[in-house]
């Protein structure tokens, strides 16, 4: 009866009215044709050649450290240094994007422009959930950035300084306070990245800040008034280069002790050159932070991560460490051959902590959500060459790639990616001397950087030697490789490098080679990875 009733509604709606209805029907097709066609337009723009399909990349022009990381309310947002007018570094603004997954990003409208105090340089955000700031209300308390002011007028760089923004609106809009710079200094012209903390049991915010080769800590009890505390560092770490990024962070580690963790970017000095990152393991009683440390830590070994820091705020059900890294080098970050964009971000990972204080790095668990086909073989024996294009029934690339093998010879284990013009990066696990290495001279576009083309190289623990005999062992390894890069987890995350490339045409051709000998495949997995744009 009811149906009956609507079809004679809408046949008097159209006898009575047929322009009115012609002039609607008209505009449902214009719009669906218009909504496809903007469709067909994002898909192409995000399968532009060398546009990474598993990492976070800008809509457009240059992009590099991430910002103001920080969980609200289901969505994961994401700032990050951003230059809209050009594909090279200029005045930084912060731009801004939100994830319900860490998988799949919504660009948004730029959050923060440069004013008269400055550029907006890198820092962090904070949920200011009891209001402390009184930026907000109790029934609605704000989200408050912290950031870097850079003023560079007429070719003078003044010193810098640190202002806030706030938003009342789960960060789609941004106010800058009126009082700022709410931290200055009259002497230092590398004094920035703050990177801020709730620390529970003083009941304060802390903020670590990159002060050119040390961190220095200040508290504040409303994000507004900020004492020093503490400095850490000048004599420990690497320091052939500015400190950069810092973050301290409290971890348990995997036999549930607590302890801080700091972070350190280090520009020009990294394990394999230029940009790296560094990390302390320490305490921190609300004023110092100490460690012991003597070695010198890096959270990756490639030469692609950089300006790293975890999201604030996420909840304390899920209770994991979550990282991102800028994935270039400074040696290069301007010069890379991409065209109307510039630069990605790393893959989301999980940080968690050994008992002997030594970070693991893991891909995010989200990662499953873009898992399509699977292929699977092992064990068996490897001796010269096996091919994966020869088996696997999809294009290897962007995939995910997990292997364990036995480690009990001395022969190395090569896994070869390269295309049709004999282009190729070989990722080389030496047993002989425990490296890890990946030589990415032959990867295609290598000549707008001399020191692109380098092979690097990462310590890894490939079994115990007993005098001229190796131990049985089995080395886990962990691979995502995207049109354009490769990040490389090595037993569950103990070992991890990251490098970018440039190939003429995307590398469907995976091989595994021995040389010098036999290695047991115990297992390998591949799986073919649908786009984050999809």
């Amino acid at each position: 009866m009811k149906q009956r009733k609507f079809r004679s509604l809408h046949s008097h709606f159209i006898s009575k009215y047929p322009k009115l209805f012609l002039c609607l029907l008209v505009s449902v097709l214009v719009l669906f044709s218009c909504s496809e066609k903007r469709a067909i337009k994002e898909q192409e723009k995000y399968g532009e050649p060398h546009r990474p399909q598993l990492h976070f990349s800008p809509d457009s022009m240059w992009m590099n450290d991430p910002n103001g990381m920080v969980y609200l309310d289901g969505e994961y947002h994401l700032f990050y240094q951003y230059y809209p007018d050009s594909t090279v570094w200029g005045p930084m603004h912060w731009g801004h994007a939100i994830s319900c997954d860490l998988i799949h990003w919504e660009h948004l409208p730029i959050a923060l422009y440069p004013d008269s105090l400055g550029w907006i340089f890198s820092g962090s955000a904070v949920a200011d959930l009891q209001n402390t700031s009184g930026l907000g209300t109790a029934n609605n308390p704000p989200l408050v950035a912290i950031f870097t002011y850079h003023n560079n007028t007429n070719g003078i760089i003044f010193p810098q300084s640190q202002g806030i923004a706030y938003s009342l609106d789960k960060g789609r809009t941004w106010s800058k306070y009126a009082g700022n710079p709410v931290l200055i200094t009259n002497e230092l012209p590398d004094f920035r990245d703050p990177k801020v903390v709730w620390h529970e049991t003083s009941h304060k915010w802390i903020m670590a800040l990159a002060v050119k080769d040390h961190v220095a800590f200040y508290s504040s009890f409303n994000l507004i008034d900020w004492n020093h505390e503490s400095n850490f560092g000048f004599e420990v770490g690497e320091h052939r280069g500015i400190w950069e990024c810092p973050e301290l962070l409290k971890m348990e580690d995997e036999g549930g002790k607590e302890k801080w963790v700091l972070f350190v970017s280090i520009n020009s000095s990294g394990p394999n050159k230029g940009s790296g990152t560094q990390y302390f393991v320490g305490d921190f009683d609300g004023f110092n932070f100490t460690s012991s440390q003597k070695q010198i830590k890096w959270i990756d070994f490639g030469s692609d991560n950089y300006a790293g820091v975890t999201w604030s705020n996420v909840p304390k059900e899920d209770g994991r460490t979550l990282f991102l890294g800028w994935m270039s080098n400074w040696m290069y970050a301007t010069v890379v051959p991409t065209d109307n964009w510039r630069n990605a971000m790393t893959f989301p990972r999980e940080l968690t902590l050994t008992e002997d204080n030594f970070l693991r790095s893991l891909p995010v668990r989200e990662l499953e959500l873009l898992r399509g086909l699977e292929y699977k073989t092992g064990p068996f024996q490897l001796d010269g060459e096996f091919s994966l294009a020869d088996k696997v029934p999809f294009e290897l690339y962007p995939v995910e790639l997990n292997l364990e093998y036995e480690t009990n010879s001395d022969a190395i284990l090569e896994i070869i990616l390269s295309n049709s013009r004999k282009e190729k990066v070989v990722i080389a696990f030496n047993a002989v001397d425990n490296t890890m290495i990946i030589d990415r001279s032959k990867s295609g576009s290598v000549a707008f950087s001399d020191v692109f083309y380098t092979t690097h190289v990462a310590p890894i623990k490939q079994g115990t030697r007993v005098g001229d005999i190796r131990l049985k062992s089995n080395t886990q390894v962990q691979m995502l490789i995207d049109v354009s890069s490769i990040e490389v987890f090595v037993n569950e995350g103990e070992t991890v490098m990251t490098d970018i490339f440039f190939p003429s045409e995307p590398f469907k051709q995976i091989t595994f080679q021995a040389v010098n000998g036999n290695i047991k495949i115990e297992k390998a997995s591949v799986y073919k990875l649908n786009s984050i744009w999809n």
